[in-house]
């Protein structure tokens, strides 16, 4: 990560300098932050990345690759909260980018705090996660860990982020500045597949607080989310309330979701799914919605972190 001294980084035409002090908000155009972001990438001895098929881990690891070659490893966890969906656009994205990248299994479910599923239930799931990722890092010889949080992800609420700071994990795109949009764009400039993908969160988040985290409660929403794709929405988010499912769709879709004959159909797929009634949210869709519920005395975690 940037130090509190005053760093000097070569620019994108290499032919000036542009001095930065950790801590300021990056004003630079998104194709100078890029270069930062691949200059002290390559000053890494060698490098573990956290891909979870998202379009930030995503950037990520292609600029690890770009920087560190053979020297990078991506990794991907596997667990009742990863869908196969997910898995599958990481198979596609390692195989067009061709970076260096592996599966292993993490097991969350086994603690009975990330079960109870309280509003720092994030923190157990990222903190399983870069215990995991620590053991591979350690055993594999590999200097340091980094995950894909972005600059825009500091004003939400993450309890992971807590997690990434005691394992020391590296946030390469946080200190480079780089926002989701300019991660989009330039990620879109690099031809990678990911770069206009939906927001991604694990299944858990869509189990209201309070309401215990169990595989077939993962499972079912893993099923409805799974519907609403097939009926050909990209954006939304299957939130399972007891044997309801309330269904955000992305205000740009919602015109056709609730047409009568859409709205009917998702009512049957989603009850074939499992659900024993459906409803769709008028509000639509809107990242960490089951925040919402969280009260000023919910027990939050003393530095913020996930929205979802």
């Amino acid at each position: 990560m940037l130090s509190n001294a005053l760093c000097i980084i070569l620019t994108a035409d290499m032919k000036s300098l542009v001095h930065i002090r950790a801590g300021e908000k990056l004003s630079l155009p998104p194709e100078e932050k890029e270069d930062i972001l691949i200059l002290r990438l390559a000053e890494i001895p060698s490098l573990i990345v956290a891909l979870s098929g998202g379009a930030d881990s995503a950037y990520l690891a292609w600029a690890a690759h770009r920087a560190l070659g053979s020297r990078t490893l991506s990794v991907t966890a596997l667990s009742p909260s990863f869908s196969s969906h997910d898995k599958r656009v990481v198979e596609e994205f390692v195989t067009r980018v061709a970076v260096r990248h592996e599966f292993i299994e993490t097991h969350e479910m086994d603690n009975p705090a990330y079960r109870a599923n309280q509003s720092d239930r994030c923190y157990f799931c990222k903190d399983e996660l870069f215990s995991v990722l620590d053991c591979l890092a350690h055993s594999r010889g590999f200097a340091a860990v980094a995950y894909g949080v972005n600059a825009d992800d500091t004003l939400d609420f993450r309890p992971g982020h807590r997690a990434a700071t005691e394992h020391r994990v590296l946030a390469p795109l946080l200190d480079a500045g780089l926002a989701k949009s300019e991660i989009r764009m330039l990620s879109q400039r690099a031809g990678l597949p990911t770069w206009d993908r939906p927001a991604s969160a694990c299944l858990a988040s869509r189990v209201p607080y309070g309401t215990e985290v169990t595989p077939e409660r993962l499972a079912l929403v893993e099923r409805g989310e799974a519907a609403l794709r097939a009926l050909g929405f990209r954006q939304f988010r299957v939130r399972i309330h007891d044997n309801l499912a309330r269904v955000e769709i992305s205000p740009d879709e919602m015109p056709r979701a609730f047409s009568l004959e859409m709205a009917a159909a998702i009512a049957e797929r989603l009850k074939s799914a499992g659900f024993a009634y459906v409803a769709l949210d008028p509000q639509g869709y809107r990242q960490g919605s089951l925040n919402e519920a969280l009260t000023p005395t919910a027990p939050l975690p003393k530095k913020a972190a996930s929205g979802t």
